[in-house]
């Protein structure tokens, strides 16, 4: 039987104030405390503070602040803002996510994960077991180190300093500096600190006995303190190359965590996605399915150089060729509920047409399905209407369909969308 927990479920841009109730469970004052101390002093990207209470951003994903986890959903339009829909953004939410390669698993498939996830946090730990269970089925992997030890039998070099001072009355040993080869290394720390992290935490009731299996079978390891600094030239060759999974979620789990010092008892653990960025990759890789046209993601050009020689680029979101024609999409996760896009914005794609020689440029939103709608630069020199053209294109969510998933159903409609589009004249 699966431990639910305490979950509230809310949307990007929500509010959650002090003592009300969502999912059954009430956002409380030590809910709230922990999240206003996480904020700290410095701020955090995923919400902002109000009155007794927390706005969150266009961040989605999930906070654990004790026994509590938070998650908070994509809301692409007012059709699917319905509470009812929670379910639906859930699972679209999840595999956005497994489309653009967050979920990036090396043992055997992700459709063969055994949990339906209460939240994106249980599917990172399940990924994260799945993964040390593979690697634990095919051996640690083991690395030369240096030791230093006071050992029965002289081998390496002898420390003689230290020798002196530890063996002046027991002659028959020696101290030494030599080379062993085992499991004892930086991959494992982190690994093993993983693990132990896991087994603190509030986790799914079928997690929690294979997080304890694998302590069980997971060789114990020095307890290390971890930063980001620690992922740094991390020795992932040929050899060590199937670690890479576990290791990323392994420092996303770390360097997310933050725990409660004084009582212990409302730490906090966020995995949160920008959803301008989601959706960015999420368009980027369902156009890549068309296999006649080239795709390029943030292709850069250089925009202009100061006379000491540092330079800024121009980096549209998406960069298309299609035979000797070029078209540039920037992506927007916002609802323009009507209105015109920014003046930024339109100026931005205006330099965009030009520096990339552009056929069509435009503007990608999510939203109500409809017609593409296409405006025409003014020409600098006489203040008429050039052929320079710029379309706001919007993309709905697919409803529910029974042949396939929603998200598949998205990519396919985003494809024929686009190819429409650069083939109107």
């Amino acid at each position: 039987m699966q431990n639910k927990g305490k979950h509230i479920t809310v949307f990007e841009h929500q509010t959650l104030k002090l003592n009300q109730v969502i999912d059954g469970e009430t956002f409380d004052n030590i809910k709230l405390k922990a999240l206003q101390k996480y904020y700290g002093e410095k701020g955090v990207p995923y919400f902002s503070l109000i009155h007794n209470g927390v706005r969150f951003n266009e961040y989605v994903g999930v906070i654990q602040v004790g026994t509590t986890t938070i998650e908070v959903l994509p809301k692409a339009d007012a059709a699917f803002a319905e509470t009812d829909d929670k379910k639906t953004w859930h699972t679209i939410l999840i595999d956005m996510l497994f489309a653009v390669g967050v979920f990036d698993v090396h043992a055997p498939s992700s459709s063969s994960l055994k949990l339906k996830p209460n939240s994106i946090l249980d599917l990172y730990f399940e990924l994260f077991i799945k993964e040390v269970e593979y690697l634990l089925h095919n051996g640690l992997v083991k690395q030369y180190r240096k030791k230093e030890a006071n050992v029965s039998a002289l081998k390496g070099s002898l420390q003689f300093g230290k020798h002196i001072q530890q063996n002046i009355t027991h002659q028959e040993r020696f101290y030494v500096r030599h080379t062993t080869y085992d499991v004892e290394h930086k991959l494992h720390f982190i690994l093993y600190k993983t693990i132990c992290l896991l087994k603190q935490l509030k986790t799914n009731t079928g997690l929690h006995s294979r997080i304890g299996a694998l302590l069980l079978h997971f060789p114990e390891m020095p307890v290390i303190k971890v930063t980001e600094a620690t992922f740094k030239g991390l020795p992932l060759n040929r050899k060590t190359q199937s670690y890479a999974t576990a290791i990323s979620i392994a420092k996303l789990l770390l360097l997310q965590y933050h725990p409660d010092i004084s009582q212990g008892r409302n730490s906090v653990l966020a995995l949160m996605f920008d959803m301008n960025v989601l959706w960015e990759q999420f368009v980027y890789v369902s156009l890549r399915k068309e296999k006649s046209i080239t795709v390029t993601a943030q292709a850069s050009k250089h925009f202009w150089e100061s006379d000491k020689g540092r330079l800024s680029k121009m980096r549209p979101d998406i960069w298309i060729e299609k035979g000797d024609e070029s078209f540039v999409l920037d992506t927007k996760w916002k609802n323009l509920n009507g209105c015109n896009p920014s003046p930024d914005d339109l100026r931005q794609m205006y330099v965009y047409h030009e520096y990339y020689t552009a056929k069509k440029v435009a503007l990608v939103y999510p939203g109500v399905e409809k017609e593409a709608i296409t405006g025409k630069f003014y020409s600098p020199h006489d203040s008429k209407k050039s052929e320079k053209e710029c379309s706001i294109i919007s993309i709905s969510v697919p409803r529910k369909t029974d042949r396939e998933s929603i998200v598949k159903t998205w990519q396919g409609s985003i494809v024929a969308k686009f190819t429409e589009w650069m083939n109107n004249k």
